[in-house]
């Protein structure tokens, strides 16, 4: 950041008053501006023990399957962007179960939150960041073409959840490799 967004003054990265790090603060108007990490929401879309998986149609990962998912909007609650990323991605509509998974991913400034769901019909199509879109049982799972860490790790806790007969809630942190 260079300039502030407030008054458009240049601004100087140092720790202000009362705080603990390092933020981008306008000496013009005083205005701190905080960076913060960013929420992608999605969910498990599942259909008669498959899941709803979309082929990437856009970078990072073009051509990897991932779950519905997407950064969340300002103005909306994180089930509301949840329904609207796989309604945008896999042109489906689902009932919205409890969160399943929240992982943090801090080396890219991100959390990821997934939310168990059911599809409400058979009815989906790729949207515009998708090349496809399908349903896979456990065996038929794409595992080598999985686009993130976040997807994997939350397919195989929602695979070993179902294999115990309850589903709980997962949480972890993704390091860098």
């Amino acid at each position: 950041m260079r300039f502030c967004s407030n008054c458009g003054a240049p601004v100087a990265k140092r720790v202000p008053p009362g705080d603990s790090l390092p933020r981008y603060v306008c000496d013009s108007c005083g205005e701190i501006h905080y960076q913060n990490p960013k929420l992608v929401v999605g969910c498990v879309p599942e259909w008669d023990g498959r899941l709803l998986l979309c082929r990437r149609a856009i970078e990072p990962r073009y051509g990897y399957w991932t779950l519905p998912a997407g950064f969340m909007e300002n103005d909306e609650t994180a089930a509301e962007a949840a329904l609207r990323e796989t309604l945008e991605e896999a042109g489906a509509r689902v009932e919205l179960g409890e969160p399943f998974s929240m992982l943090s991913v801090p080396h890219v400034n991100q959390v990821h939150l997934f939310y168990r769901a059911r599809l409400a019909s058979l009815d989906f199509k790729p949207g515009v960041e998708s090349l496809d879109v399908a349903l896979f049982e456990e065996a038929q799972m794409p595992w080598p073409e999985i686009a993130f860490r976040t997807v994997g790790l939350t397919l195989k806790h929602w695979f070993e959840d179902r294999k115990r007969g309850s589903f709980g809630f997962h949480a972890g942190d993704i390091r860098p490799r």
